[in-house]
């Protein structure tokens, strides 16, 4: 009886530790959090690749999808053609730097299921091409070298799964017979899989600082977080990478641990992104077109201003910029590209003080028209960027007392500014300003800047 007993308690204390094990990887706290997530709140700015076979047909990356071009029809016509023979991870790393950007994220799979790493799983992958070897190893060691952190994008959906049940997004959607066979597919055996290889990659790599899952869409004819096993997918990279930061797209809100972003896509939203009442970190995934792959014939690139007005609003809201660039099939950056890249590049040599470290100004600091503020919060200098340059005067409303020096950020040449109260001549002209207000004194020809930036050194 007492042995019976003893092996009672034994098996209780085991299933409790055993519990304990399961749940501590949900408990984190708030210093914790924001300690990890530190250099991605710094950083502000990275670059995603999305890299795949839909480089080939080159007229988007829902090529597949879009056209309802089954499986073994898309891999024949690109598969044995995959051989990007210009493939250098080094020019993609350094590109990424010389841009600013701090952190790069490589689509590893995305939804037509081609792995870009030699993966134990299928024979889909990257190994198995004319190429004949991963991808994957070369660009993660080209982006350390670099000093750039490493993300990885992750699709759970996978048209290439044969238990991957069909659904509205699949390319055989409107294929009956297709459909039909839904009750045949095993998809415990694809959660399985999608375990499987999100273990590979996040121990055949070194530290990888971020997860990129691609996407969950509950409701009729789609996949919300049971599919996915999404809280096993969660627990999985946390115990693999401890401090890793993962986005928001497993369907997981309605847990702390689920999420530690949002991410609004091709979407600027028009203040800092709330969840339950609460400002919460975010970054905007963009394009350059309006392409995610390389898209050949698609012409609605936004000019070097706009991509790097963009960079500056999402920083003056306190988010990052995940910008994106779609390599061709030989592997290299479109002249398209690298002459955007290599202008925000130039933008940032003499402007990432405005940008990294930097968020929302302060509330008490009123916006001038026709600018945007960022502020860093451990310099305490605020940064004035001028989107349109004004003819010799820029009013800085409520400014008075709280600034004690100015000047442009990419020479600090010094700035004038005065402060008025009420109306005072001004030759034919009558200059007014509230008593609260500065008005700065600029130089009528405009510095040779892109965009502009005055540093306000603060009281």
């Amino acid at each position: 009886m007492k042995r019976t007993v003893s092996y009672i308690l034994l098996l209780l204390l085991s299933c409790s530790q055993a519990i304990a094990q399961r749940s501590d990887w949900k408990e984190e706290s708030v210093a914790n959090k924001e300690e990890r997530m530190k250099w991605w709140r710094d950083g502000r700015f990275g670059m995603f690749i999305h890299w795949g076979l839909y480089a080939l047909p080159a007229r988007h990356e829902w090529v597949q999808s879009r056209e309802k071009i089954d499986h073994e029809t898309y891999r024949k016509n690109y598969f044995d053609l995959f051989n990007p023979d210009l493939y250098n991870p080094t020019e993609w790393a350094r590109a990424a730097k010389e841009a600013g950007m701090k952190y790069v994220v490589l689509t590893a799979k995305h939804h037509e299921g081609f792995c870009l790493w030699d993966s134990k799983t299928t024979d889909f992958n990257a190994a198995k091409t004319p190429y004949g070897k991963d991808l994957i190893k070369q660009f993660v060691d080209a982006c350390k070298a670099e000093g750039l952190k490493v993300g990885f994008y992750f699709s759970m959906i996978d048209w290439s799964n044969p238990d991957f049940t069909i659904d509205s997004n699949h390319p055989l959607r409107d294929n009956q017979e297709a459909r039909a066979k839904n009750g045949r597919k095993d998809m415990g055996k694809f959660r399985q899989y999608l375990k499987d290889q999100v273990r590979e990659l996040l121990t055949n790599y070194g530290t990888i600082d971020l997860l990129f899952w691609d996407f969950s869409y509950p409701g009729k004819d789609g996949k919300s977080n049971k599919d996915w096993d999404s809280e096993g997918l969660i627990k999985l990279a946390r115990e693999l990478q401890p401090n890793i930061i993962m986005n928001d797209r497993l369907d997981m809100y309605d847990h702390a641990w689920g999420w530690d972003y949002k991410t609004p896509e091709q979407f600027m939203p028009n203040k800092w992104p709330e969840y339950n009442g609460q400002r919460v970190p975010w970054e905007t995934c963009q394009t350059f077109s309006g392409s995610w792959g390389y898209h050949r014939d698609e012409n609605t690139w936004k000019s070097n201003n706009q991509l790097i007005a963009m960079l500056i609003e999402v920083v003056s809201k306190g988010g990052n910029l995940l910008l994106n660039v779609g390599p061709t099939a030989r592997g290299n950056f479109d002249a398209r590209a690298t002459d955007r890249l290599a202008a925000i590049g130039d933008w940032m040599k003499f402007n990432s003080k405005a940008i990294y470290g930097c968020t929302e100004a302060p509330a008490d600091f009123e916006r001038p028209d026709n600018c945007l503020l960022t502020y860093n919060p451990e310099t305490k200098r605020l940064y004035v960027h001028l989107l349109q340059y004004p003819y010799k005067t820029l009013y800085l409303p409520n400014f008075k007392g709280k600034v004690k020096y100015a000047q442009f950020l990419h020479d600090n040449s010094e700035i004038k500014y005065t402060s008025r109260s009420g109306a005072e001549p001004g030759g034919h002209m009558t200059i007014t300003a509230g008593e609260k207000d500065l008005i700065v004194d600029l130089p009528v020809v405009r510095p040779q800047v892109e965009i502009p930036v005055i540093e306000l050194v603060l009281n």
